[in-house]
């Protein structure tokens, strides 16, 4: 029986018949010779249909082939160097599965209301499909970093009693006779579990409401975040650029081949080593003065702000010690400058933005709780997060990194809707 075979592997099968199973990519040719591009989802092959090495019927079936109708192709594997990647498929029965109905999505432009209409469709195309692969490594790599250096993964729970930053960002549901919030981080859960494991992370999907329209924002996300108990900001950043470092490794090892596809600057990537340059709120805010930016001192960076900052570099840029105030009252204060947050935000090269946020959070219980108050929290809801710091409390830090703008940065897309197999914004909920 002719064994199956993944495009992807098919170097090994040199000189053997298999079977693919695939889809119909692309068809040229004429008279007795076809030429069809299937695709499998691992990848690209050229089958050869020779009129002669096929029942006379089968060959004028495949005459009728349209793009996305399904085939099982038969044939030998034979080496081609002027072929993608470098082999070809000679045909000698294909088996027709389903004739597709005329494709909806051509080569012409089309508007991007149309491609996202079709996005279910549009992730078959040769770009997406290689933005998603991009993805998929990115995930493995951020994932395999911390299972590698002794992380535990924790799970997050996705319906929370509370919110990590308010909740005029959270989307709230009805929760039996109580309300709930669809989670926004998974980070104070973490910080739970670091005191019992040492060290984890969570990966899962996290939702806000912001009403933005920009090209950095989803409604809906995935982040991995690592907490990790006696560690402050310093070491925190470590671990940081660690694992950025780490993914762009892996990205630039095993998908050359859709970076390619997507005409990514590869060298810009290459470059992606550590030690990341590091600078203060302070030293940021004057790149901005420079530049005559229309920004007020005390203020958080807004997009515009964090491009400025970043042409200054051609690697992720960390800034530390932002004021207190803008932001989340988890944050430990700097004891040298109460003022001041020992946080950190990372900030992508090439204009694409924040990709990290984190730092070291406060593990005293009365200064917990004094601002839980100042922001309005309820205390009852925190309760069980101020537990930590009743029973065994230590200096603990973490950070989360976005998967979608780590992904528009490392694959240059333009738009962070690409980033996702099906985006979720102000405005779009289908498909």
């Amino acid at each position: 029986m002719t064994q199956r075979a993944y495009i992807a592997e098919i170097s090994n099968y040199h000189g053997k018949d298999v079977k693919i199973h695939g889809w119909v990519y692309n068809k040229t040719g004429k008279g007795k010779l076809l030429f069809i591009m299937i695709r499998d989802g691992t990848g690209i092959i050229q089958a050869v249909i020779f009129k002669n090495n096929l029942k006379p019927e089968i060959f004028e079936a495949c005459q009728n082939l349209t793009q996305e109708s399904a085939i099982i192709v038969t044939g030998t594997v034979s080496e081609d160097q002027r072929a993608k990647g470098g082999y070809e498929l000679q045909a000698n029965d294909v088996e027709i599965v389903h004739i597709a109905e005329e494709y909806p999505i051509s080569p012409k432009e089309h508007g991007t209301d149309f491609l996202m209409d079709n996005r279910h469709l549009w992730l078959r195309s040769s770009k997406q499909h290689a933005v998603l692969k991009i993805r998929h490594e990115i995930i493995r790599a951020a994932r395999n970093y911390f299972d590698n250096l002794g992380f535990t993964l924790i799970d997050a729970p996705i319906f929370t009693p509370n919110a990590c930053e308010g909740t005029t960002s959270l989307f709230e549901t009805d929760y039996f006779d109580t309300k709930a919030y669809l989670t926004q981080s998974g980070q104070l859960y973490m910080e739970a579990a670091a005191m019992a494991f040492g060290k984890v992370y969570c990966f899962g999907p996290t939702f806000r409401a912001e009403k933005s329209k920009t090209r950095r924002h989803l409604t809906e996300f995935w982040m991995i975040e690592p907490e990790v108990a006696f560690c402050d900001l310093n070491q925190d950043m470590d671990l940081a650029e660690g694992m950025v470092e780490y993914i762009v490794t892996k990205v630039l090892e095993n998908r050359q081949d859709d970076l390619e596809i997507l005409e990514r600057d590869v060298s810009k990537l290459e470059n992606i080593k550590r030690p990341f340059p590091r600078i203060t709120y302070d030293e940021a805010v004057e790149f901005l003065k420079a530049a005559d930016a229309d920004f007020v001192q005390g203020d958080d960076f807004g997009a515009t702000d964090e491009t400025i900052i970043s042409e200054h570099f051609d690697k992720p840029v960390m800034i530390t010690h932002y004021p207190a105030a803008v932001k989340a009252f988890y944050m430990k204060k700097d004891p040298q400058r109460p003022e001041r947050a020992l946080c950190v935000d990372m900030i992508a090269p090439e204009g694409y933005g924040e990709i990290i946020g984190g730092g070291q959070r406060e593990d005293d219980y009365d200064t917990l709780l004094h601002d839980i108050k100042k922001h309005d929290l309820p205390e009852h809801a925190f309760q069980w997060y101020l537990d930590i710091r009743k029973y065994g409390s230590v200096p603990h830090a973490g950070f989360g990194l976005g998967i979608e703008r780590t992904v528009a940065w490392i694959c240059g897309r333009p738009h962070i809707r690409e980033t996702i197999p099906f985006p979720r914004t102000m405005y779009r909920l289908n498909p």
